[in-house]
Parts: structure tokens; C-alpha cells; sequence
């Protein structure tokens, strides 16, 4: 059953209980897009792993388009993702999950992810759902969401997809084995296999 898409819950931070709030992002979060962008770059500098590196604008987009979840502790930037169609609106990618360190370990990556899949649900409920991850976690979660590993061969073939690989570290890869694999888990939620509950 898919759920409202503004979620309050408590969470524990070391000794203190804040409330985050997982929401859809509008035009009013922009000012968080820089401290979005810088903490997913120092995330992805510790992992040591490649991800695609986006610009203001294109976040932005998504915010106005109403094609991203961010997370706030009160005013408070605390986690972030987005979502894009693909292919004719056949394939939806949900991309750049992060969580701001002193946050993470009390679920709120979980939350923002199950509300990007409803998200994604909701505004394309026929399309095929994929995920992109070097990260165990990610892989957990959409493992608990139903999507299951693939080849990237069984991703959209949309150009404009995969020209957004290019910012990654580890594009080389990707180029070498012809789009075949890399360095990432590609992962498939398939409406199809999935029978609406009622």
C-alpha cells in the first residue's frame, strides 16, 4: 500500500531526540542544494566509490518538478534523493540517496528511500524501477522494496541516462566493458512481477 508522502518520525541523534521530517521537495528547498551536493561528495570521497556528480541546476530541477525527497531536522538539511524517468517514462531511476553522517544509523536513509519508491510509484505506476549502488545498504533496502540485481542490460537505454555516468570516477569502467558493468549493482523493481494488494 503506498503512504502519504510527508513522514514525521523521532529519531535518536547520540543522546538527543530530534524529529525528522521526510518530505516531497519543492521550489522552497533550494537553499539546501549546495550542502546537498558537498555532502555527497565528501560521502562519496570516504566510500571511496564513484558516483554521478550533479549541478545546482539540475537539482534544483528536480526540486521544482517535484522529483526529489529531502529530509529536515526543523530547518536542519538531514538526508536527500531524487527520482527521474527514462525511456519514454519506462524505466525511473532513483538516485543520489545520502545521509548527513551525524543522522544515519536510525533508519532515515530507509524512510527517504521507501518514500522516493512510493514517489516513483505513484507518478509512474507502470514503469520499471532501478537503482544504481555501490553501497551494501542501498542494495538491502531495495532488496526489501522487491527490486532484485540485473545486468545493466536490462536498463533503460536511454543515452541521456548514461551520459549522466560520465561525472563518476569509475566511469572508465563503465566505457571498457561497453556499458556492460562496472563498478555498481545495477537493481530492477518490475511492476509487472508486483500484483497491486488491495
Amino acid at each position: 500500500m503506498l503512504e502519504p508522502m510527508h513522514m514525521n518520525k523521532e529519531i535518536n541523534t547520540q543522546t538527543n531526540t530530534i524529529e525528522i521530517d521526510v518530505m516531497v521537495a519543492d521550489a522552497s528547498h533550494e537553499v539546501y542544494i549546495d550542502i546537498i551536493l558537498e555532502t555527497i561528495e565528501v560521502a562519496a570521497k570516504v566510500r571511496g566509490t564513484g558516483i554521478a556528480r550533479r549541478s545546482h541546476e539540475y537539482l534544483a530541477l528536480k526540486m521544482r518538478e517535484g522529483k526529489a525527497i529531502i529530509a529536515l531536522a526543523g530547518d536542519e538539511f538531514a538526508g536527500f534523493t531524487y527520482i527521474e524517468s527514462w525511456g519514454n517514462k519506462q524505466y525511473v531511476a532513483t538516485s543520489g540517496l545520502i545521509v548527513v553522517e551525524k543522522f544515519r544509523g536510525n533508519g532515515l536513509a530507509k524512510r527517504i528511500k521507501e518514500a522516493s519508491f512510493t514517489l516513483a510509484r505513484l507518478r509512474w505506476p507502470k514503469a520499471k524501477l532501478f537503482s544504481l549502488t555501490s553501497g551494501a545498504a542501498v542494495m538491502k533496502m531495495n532488496t526489501d522494496l522487491g527490486y532484485v540485481p540485473v545486468t545493466f542490460t536490462d536498463l533503460t537505454d536511454d543515452e541521456a541516462f548514461w551520459r549522466g555516468c560520465e561525472g563518476c570516477v569509475n566511469h572508465d569502467v563503465l566505457v571498457r566493458t561497453c556499458r556492460k558493468y562496472c563498478i555498481c549493482t545495477a537493481m530492477l523493481y518490475d511492476p509487472a512481477k508486483h500484483p497491486v494488494k488491495k
